[in-house]
């Protein structure tokens, strides 16, 4: 397949090309600043500059299959790169998988009490924007991950998605590897198993 990731210099968006790359795919990578991609040689990622704020200048997509987003909020960003990244997938009409954040929109309490708390003390002012970010690719026909805490780790040989509706939730605050939440992004990409809707990815 021909996968284009956004937000590709970012520590998950890099995971993501490297496990593409791996399974054998074409990558795309979808940056505001082409200098802080770095792929080993030999392999070989096109890269195209990406600002989702410059909707003019956004680079069009209708070369590739799927795009997964793992764009977050950067220092220094101001409020909305979220909410742009979004519109700008949406406006490309392009089938994507969309990197949220368990705890905000729908999903406020889904990870528990404790949970909960901590996303409002450290997230707490990205919360709505992630959640209108989230509605706006939902509308648009993604499919949407909601995942926990990342954190780093090996590849969780039990990885699996479950459903937002179907998601128990847990008493603890929940965790997954970035390696994990990387393979699960790629097998919703490659596979399309399950369409529009949230899904809680789990290791």
């Amino acid at each position: 397949m021909r996968i284009a990731v956004l937000g590709a210099s970012g520590r998950t968006g890099g995971t993501l090309v490297d496990q593409a790359l791996e399974r054998g795919h074409e990558v795309v990578a979808l940056v505001r600043t082409p200098s802080k991609v770095t792929v080993p040689a030999p392999r070989q990622v096109e890269i195209r500059q990406a600002d989702v704020t410059a909707p003019q200048s956004f680079p069009g997509l209708t070369d590739v299959d799927v795009v997964v987003s793992a764009i977050g909020i950067g220092k220094g960003d101001g409020p909305g790169a979220l909410v742009a990244a979004a519109r700008r997938l949406a406006a490309a009409n392009v089938r994507t998988v969309w990197l949220g954040a368990l705890g905000s929109g729908v999903s406020s309490r889904s990870g528990g009490l404790i949970y909960a708390g901590v996303m409002r003390m450290f997230v707490g002012s990205e919360l709505a924007e992630k959640a209108k970010a989230d509605e706006i690719a939902l509308k648009a026909g993604a499919t949407v991950f909601h995942a926990p805490d990342v954190t780093d780790g090996p590849l969780s040989p039990t990885r699996r998605v479950v459903p937002l509706a179907e998601l128990r939730r847990p008493l603890l605050p929940p965790r997954i590897s970035r390696t994990t939440l990387a393979a699960l992004l790629l097998d919703e990409a490659e596979a399309g198993k399950h369409g529009n809707g949230i899904l809680v990815p789990l290791g």
